[in-house]
């Protein structure tokens, strides 16, 4: 049986009587092994989630058209069918998934060091849960600059039927349009708002993103550490446990900000020029408390499939390259 434990940035290979130590991974190297990974890891992850995302956002953002759940997700079948209706904007979730995962789990190792060294934790492994959960929390900051424009485009694309039943075009710029494809509503964008136009709801985004991440990372490294053996590295619990500790962050993060993602939907697909403060009081005034949380049954279902299959992917794309380069 081979035991790899990562440990100090050396990797020690316990075969029977065999102990090999190898040098330490360069900084840079482990940061193109973490930026791969979560690239993966976000591509498997939007075809996984990708349909009960599209419900997730028509139901935020155009709550009086649906019953509930399932009366929007067998209306879009019936409808707009598959690729057009349920997996409407795949292609800007996967450049946003691949974009977003990709920053976010180079920015969460660097910033995992940077907590130990303010914590005076010697080896990041030995962080504890409130230290793993900041390192989510600042490297949401920089994930979040990628996320925005990609995902604006991509939610315009889910409720593109709903904006023309209620408008016939959006701002007459033409968005209602049957055909509408994600190169040509990100050009219809720039040639009417500018680069501005792609970062509509980034205060949003940041809001929601930053305290999510905070509760997703938090979740998924307190529930590994809690499923771990005696004696046992975390990151040899195996698969089953790695997917349920990476559902249980992502439960963790949605129920956390799920008003917040309510907001940002609103504001990007109705081209808001409004505060998320006044557009979230808005809401509450004239729809409720609970059309903050429209779509939050989608999201949850949505989110333990999607981020286990997340950190599975993760993990051990890691493993997998960190055992080729050794």
């Amino acid at each position: 049986m081979e035991i790899w434990n990562w440990e100090r940035g050396r990797a020690h290979h316990n075969k029977g009587s065999e102990n090999v130590t190898f040098l330490p991974r360069d900084k840079l190297t482990q940061g193109i092994i973490d930026f791969t990974a979560g690239s993966l890891g976000g591509a498997a992850q939007v075809y996984v989630s990708q349909p009960l995302d599209t419900v997730k956002v028509k139901q935020q953002t155009f709550p009086q058209l649906y019953k509930n759940m399932f009366d929007c997700f067998i209306k879009t079948y019936r409808t707009d069918g598959i690729y057009r209706g349920l997996y409407a904007g795949s292609i800007p979730a996967v450049i946003a998934n691949v974009a977003e995962n990709s920053v976010l789990f180079a920015a969460y190792g660097g910033c995992q060091k940077a907590v130990a060294y303010v914590m005076k934790v010697e080896d990041t492994k030995n962080l504890s849960i409130l230290g793993n959960a900041f390192a989510g929390f600042l490297a949401a900051f920089f994930s979040t600059f990628t996320l925005c424009p990609t995902e604006l485009v991509k939610c315009k694309l889910q409720a593109l039927r709903e904006m023309k039943q209620q408008a016939g075009k959006i701002n007459g710029t033409g968005i209602g349009e049957a055909n509408m494809t994600p190169w040509k509503l990100t050009k219809q964008i720039m040639e009417t708002e500018g680069i501005p136009g792609f970062f509509r709801g980034l205060t949003s985004t940041f809001m929601r993103e930053m305290p999510g991440y905070f509760f997703f990372f938090g979740g998924y490294e307190g529930t590994r550490e809690l499923m771990r053996k005696p004696g046992q590295s975390k990151d040899d619990i195996g698969a089953l446990k790695t997917m349920f500790a990476g559902a249980v962050g992502g439960v963790t993060l949605w129920t956390s900000i799920f008003p917040a993602d309510v907001i940002k939907s609103r504001i990007q697909i109705n081209n808001l020029k409004r505060s998320m403060t006044s557009v979230g009081l808005e809401i509450f005034r004239t729809e409720g408390i609970l059309a903050l949380y429209n779509g939050l049954l989608p999201s949850v279902l949505r989110t333990i499939p999607a981020t286990a299959t997340l950190f599975l992917v993760y993990e051990y794309t890691k493993k997998a390259i960190n055992g080729l380069l050794l």
